[in-house]
This record gives structure tokens, sequence and C-alpha cells, in this order.
């Protein structure tokens, strides 16, 4: 009996088990329902965005350039967990394979980083347009704006690759069931019969720099931008140049926001962490078109032309 434990505990790992989102036994319909409305509306709002700023050549600027990629982000976003989450509830099948688990952890801090530059850069698109709005054509060219995106994208492939190599280095010889809903480092790193320190303080770290560093540069876009609207004569340009801006700060309060209420509020982290990886999953990306269609005239009229 004590040969047969030790060559249980030390098979190798082949695929995790998602337990699923703690403490919802006898709510998997609504979950299913809730889950796949929200999922298709965001599929069907960014969809509608891409193919509205891609068709209308009034919206062939910078500006709509980064909302097309914030699109394609809030779309990729939205499908790391949701489609396997949505099959476990379906099938009741909470299985998935080391490979597939490996990509969610990659895409998800891969998506996520882009997103966090991308919102950087959306920031700085609106510092120049505002505060050096005779040079804005010049500054923001095609060949910046593709750089700068592209920037965003490299980097964060960086970002998330180190993170997986480090978390699927490990050896994982024990336990494979994941108490969470998607496979995460910080879930599936507790799994491990090996030393974690050194992944749990990379990714502590880096998933901290990250989003300060952009929320700073963020927040000294919008210092600069303040100053230069508060010096505009005309109300109705100081109201133009703030309504250029609102959407931007709508979505950029919207991803900082939940991360911030649960890394300055330590005591409520553990309560609060599943609803903020929800929100961010699941409603943020279905959000990002409404207020963007809402409260922008253009992308109204380019989906009346392409309706």
């Amino acid at each position: 009996n004590e040969s047969s434990v030790g060559r249980v505990n030390h098979t190798v790992v082949t695929h995790f088990i998602l337990l699923g989102i703690p403490n919802t036994d006898g709510l998997q319909t609504i979950l299913f329902i809730t889950f796949l409305a929200f999922y298709l509306c965001t599929l069907l709002g960014n969809l509608l965005i891409l193919l509205a700023i891609l068709a209308d050549p009034h919206l062939h600027t910078p500006m709509y350039f980064f909302l097309c990629n914030l699109s394609v982000l809030d779309i990729g976003f939205s499908s790391i967990s949701t489609p396997k989450f949505l099959a476990n509830l379906w099938a009741k099948n909470r299985t998935i394979s080391l490979g597939g688990c490996m990509s969610q952890v990659f895409f998800y801090h891969f998506l996520g980083s882009t997103e966090c530059l991308l919102y950087t850069v959306m920031a700085y698109d609106r510092y120049v347009a505002i505060c050096h709005p005779l040079r804005y054509l010049l500054i923001m060219n095609w060949r910046v704006c593709a750089l700068l995106a592209a920037g965003t994208w490299i980097t964060s492939s960086f970002h998330a690759t180190i993170l997986t190599s480090l978390t699927f280095t490990l050896p994982y010889c024990g336990s494979n069931v994941v108490d969470y809903f998607f496979c995460d480092i910080f879930p599936v790193v507790k799994l491990a019969c090996a030393d974690t320190y050194i992944i749990e303080t990379v990714t502590f770290t880096n998933t901290g720099m990250v989003p300060t560093t952009c929320f700073l540069l963020i927040l000294a876009s919008y210092v600069r931008i303040v100053y230069s609207v508060l010096k505009i004569n005309s109300a109705e340009g100081r109201r133009k140049a703030a309504s250029t801006c609102a959407s931007h700060l709508a979505v950029v309060t919207l991803f900082f926001g939940p991360c911030a209420l649960v890394y300055t509020q330590p005591q409520l982290s553990k309560v609060l962490v599943t609803p903020v990886q929800i929100f961010g999953n699941v409603v943020t990306p279905m959000l990002n078109p409404a207020i963007y269609t809402l409260r922008n005239k253009e992308v109204k009229a380019a989906l009346r032309k392409l309706r």
C-alpha cells in the first residue's frame, strides 16, 4: 500500500480539474445563462465596432486604430476562460489538459498586459491631440501608431512567456485540482511539489509593476491634458476636449479600479479577488464597446451606415 501511494503521489500531472467559481453549487444553470449572455454581447459589440471602423474611411484615424486594437483584445480576453467555463457548466466535465492550462495562463497575462499598455498609448494619443493639436497628425503618423501598437503586443508577449515558463517548469506530481474557474498562476502553483517562492515573487512584482507604471503614465498624461483644457478660453472648446477623453477615462477606471481595490484592501483581497477576476474577464470586455458607442457620435454614425 505504501509503495502504491508513493507511485500515485509522484505521477506526473498531464491534466488539471477546474473546480469552478467557489461557493456556487446549485447555480450552474443561472451561471451558464449569465456567462453566455455576457459573452455573446461581448463578441457582438466588439465585432460591430471593428466592422464600423474598418468600413468608414472617416474613422481611419489614430484614435480609432487603437480602438480597433482594444476591440480585438476584448474579444480575445473574454475568450480565455469563458468558453471553457461554459463547456464545464454544460457538459459537467471540468478537466483541462496541461496544454490548455498553459494557454490560459499565457493568454491571460499576455492580453491583460497588452490591454494595460494600450490604455497608456491611448492616453498619450489624447495628450497629443489636445495639447499639440496642430502637430497631431505629424506626431501620431501611421508609422508611429503601428510601432506603438506593435510594441504593446510584443512587450506583453515577452512578459507572458516569462511568467508561463516559470510556472510550468515547476514539477507537478501531486494533486491536479485547481480551486478556481480557470488556470491562473497562483491557483496552479499551489499544486507544485517544489518551492514556489521565486515564481510567486516574480508574478506579484510583475503584475503589480506593469499596471502601476501604466497608471502613473496615464495620470501624467491627464494632468497635462487638464492643464491645457483649463487654458482654453471658450466653453465649447473645453467641452469638446473633455468629451474626447471621457470614454477613455471610463474604460481606464473600469480596468484599474477593481485592481486597485484588491491591492489597497488586503483584508478584503481573498473575498474580492474572484468577483474582480469575473468583472475583468467577462463584464469589462462587454462594457467597452457600449462606452465608446454611447458617447461617440462618429461611431454611432458609422454603425448606422453599416446597418
